[in-house]
């Protein structure tokens, strides 16, 4: 009897110490070997806590870097909860990071984890925002980080300030038309858009409004409104592709003390996103290209999903946490 209350109190207490986020170690020699890539999710929408885990996967296995995703969490459980804004352990980890790839919508985090990111973003160091991170924080926050979810000497917050554009609005119909990615003509040998060919970018999410970019952003890529959420579809004739909006595009970000950080933004990146490769291959390719590794960008990089990968349909939840019960550990 003492040998079964000792094993279960091994096994609790196993559970209870397991860490909120999820490592995936640098495998191999690619050339990301060396290089520690931290994943922050966060929103209640378009699933980051799915997408996040499968970039996370392809960048270490097929590259080399190590990754680190982190999720919003429960406290109460210890689950991933998209639907709490104002928690998210491990920020911490953005100390050592050489990247990180930022997926938020909404946030209110307290100040002591909220450190940890504006201190990232004030290193200077390279960031990669996916489609609702423009509108990471929520608006009217106080305190000393307040101006980073808007401020009148910080308009736009994070969003417009550092990635180059804020929540506006859906340009497309949300929910049933899709995003096809149209690259820039004078910008098609850049090293992001590396091996995409036309109609390889597609998302079934919808383009965003863009009114317009800072003026420090260079478009890389524009959405052409689809008439459906199929990659086949047809475009929507009028006004919504004439112009096209930018859903993908560069930025230098001039921190406070005069360093400068390469960014890149796409508007597009949920996890319903991601089963088309030519999106995984910008995104991959941005990675590279961020850390100042574009020399190593060919059109042979493996963008592969790792596993098996089912995106859940984007949707708010309100009711509802995502998969009940699942900690970070159960999602590995």
């Amino acid at each position: 009897m003492m040998r079964v209350l000792v094993c279960l109190s091994a096994l609790c207490g196993s559970a209870l110490a397991a860490d909120p986020w999820i490592e995936y170690p640098g495998e191999g020699d690619g050339p990301g070997k060396g290089r520690k890539i931290v994943l922050v999710s966060g929103d209640e929408e378009y699933r980051s806590e799915e997408a996040l885990p499968a970039l996370a996967k392809i960048l270490s296995k097929h590259h080399g870097f190590s990754c680190t995703v982190l999720f919003a969490i429960d406290p109460k459980d210890g689950c991933i909860q998209p639907n709490v804004n104002n928690n998210i352990p491990g920020l911490e980890k953005l100390k050592d990071a050489d990247l990180m790839i930022v997926f938020l919508r909404f946030r209110a985090l307290p100040d002591e984890q909220m450190k940890h990111f504006v201190d990232y973003v004030e290193s200077g160091k390279p960031i990669i925002g996916l489609r609702t991170a423009t509108h990471s924080f929520k608006p009217g926050q106080k305190g000393p980080y307040a101006k980073y979810s808007g401020s009148k000497d910080y308009e736009g917050g994070f969003g417009k300030q550092v990635l180059g554009e804020t929540w506006v609005n859906h340009h497309g119909n949300h929910g049933s038309q899709g995003t096809r990615g149209v690259v820039a003509k004078d910008q098609a040998k850049h090293p992001i858009l590396t091996g995409i060919k036309p109609g390889d970018i597609f998302g079934p999410t919808d383009v965003y409004t863009v009114n317009p970019l800072a003026k420090e952003c260079v478009p890389l890529v524009y959405g052409e409104v689809t008439e459906t959420l199929k990659a086949d579809s047809a475009a929507v004739s009028g006004k919504k592709n004439d112009p096209m909006m930018p859903v993908a595009w560069t930025k230098t970000y001039k921190t406070a003390n005069g360093k400068s950080a390469n960014v890149f933004t796409t508007t597009i990146g949920a996890s319903q996103d991601l089963e088309y490769a030519g999106t995984r291959r910008m995104i991959v390719n941005a990675a590279f290209w961020a850390v100042g590794l574009e020399e190593k960008i060919t059109d042979k990089l493996n963008v592969d999903l790792v596993g098996d990968f089912k995106p859940t349909s984007f949707k708010f939840k309100k009711d509802e946490a995502w998969k009940p019960g699942k900690t970070p550990a159960e999602i590995k």
